[in-house]
């Protein structure tokens, strides 16, 4: 069976699979959703430091091309990797991340050696899930699309006619850096008030923890104590959700998206989240059409579907070219 390997790596884990398409009759490869024949994860084992990180990288996608051609008789035709920070999608460089500690990893160029020649393509861990959002998750059918997953930070991957918009720097759709609370928090990026300094999971569980006086409490707590009718939780509900509906009101007067799609840890409040959110956003447009506001679809399995799609996108140019 043809397949590709496909990687995501997070800034404590990776998570891993082969992944195959739909295949018509003819053998030819169809248009269908990609199948995840095989998962795993695995630590990055950053504590040993990043040259550390790359070679578990490296060693994890080696391990999966030989499970693969033992299982299914012929090696990787592809494979695919997401990673953090900054990444130079075209000449495959993972040139920063804080969490993992490298610059300027010929990523690409380390794997495709390592997995014997076959191509690789790098990408950029929000905007690799986004694209797989946009195609077989909550943004399918949708010509335009903002993907904004609300975790540890807050990050925007903007779909365009089946793509994912990297920007001229490779940093297109960083809305969790634009200003919403000026002079607010310091954020990790230097300025003050950042929509992700708010908004995010994190923050949320910050505000809440500091509230009730819990240091263990986290955003999943504020969500059950909204829900529960909670007085103090709503008052950080609220912030929340003012905040990121001020960031996205700005995101969708840029970009005119016909569908907002929420991800992370932050949208597994449901409701609780979403119908506060969409009567947010809509109370602040003007001449904007409101686009659809909705949930993401392929959770935490998001990136490594991405990934598989990047690669399977390299053997679709090969064969057109």
């Amino acid at each position: 069976m043809r397949h590709v390997i496909a990687l995501d790596v997070g800034g404590t884990g990776m998570k891993a699979a082969l992944v195959g398409m739909d295949t018509a009759p003819s053998g030819e490869t169809a248009t269908g959703p990609p199948v995840l024949l095989y998962e795993a994860r695995r630590p990055t084992g950053r504590e040993r430091g990043p040259d550390a990180v790359v070679e578990a990288i490296l060693g994890f996608a080696a391990e999966l091309r030989d499970l693969g051609a033992a299982r299914f008789g012929v090696p990787a035709a592809a494979a695919g990797v997401a990673v953090p920070g900054i990444v130079d999608e075209r000449s495959g460089t993972a040139v920063y991340a804080a969490n993992l500690g490298w610059r300027d990893v010929p990523m690409r160029a380390l794997l495709s050696e390592r997995l014997g020649g076959v191509p690789v393509a790098l990408g950029h861990d929000v905007r690799t899930g986004g694209l797989a959002e946009g195609r077989i998750g909550a943004g399918r059918g949708a010509d335009r699309f903002l993907f904004v997953p609300l975790g540890t930070g807050i990050a925007g991957a903007i779909g365009i006619g089946g793509r994912i918009e990297a920007g001229a720097h490779g940093s297109a759709g960083e809305i969790g850096h634009i200003v919403v609370r000026p002079g607010g928090r310091v954020c990790g990026c230097g300025q003050r008030g950042c929509l992700e300094t708010v908004a995010s999971a994190a923050a949320v569980g910050r505000d809440w923890a500091a509230v009730c006086k819990d240091p263990q409490a986290g955003a999943a707590d504020a969500a059950k104590a909204v829900e529960f009718g909670d007085e103090r939780a709503r008052a950080v509900w609220h912030d929340a959700v003012d905040a990121l509906a001020d960031g996205l009101v700005t995101g969708l007067t840029l970009l005119d998206p016909q569908t907002l799609i929420i991800g992370g840890g932050l949208a597994e409040a449901g409701d609780t989240l979403f119908a506060p959110l969409r009567e947010a956003v809509r109370r602040r447009v003007t001449f904007q059409r409101l686009p659809s506001i909705v949930p993401a679809a392929l959770g935490d399995a998001a990136g490594c579907l991405g990934a598989g799609l990047l690669a399977w996108d390299l053997l679709s140019t090969e064969v057109t070219a």
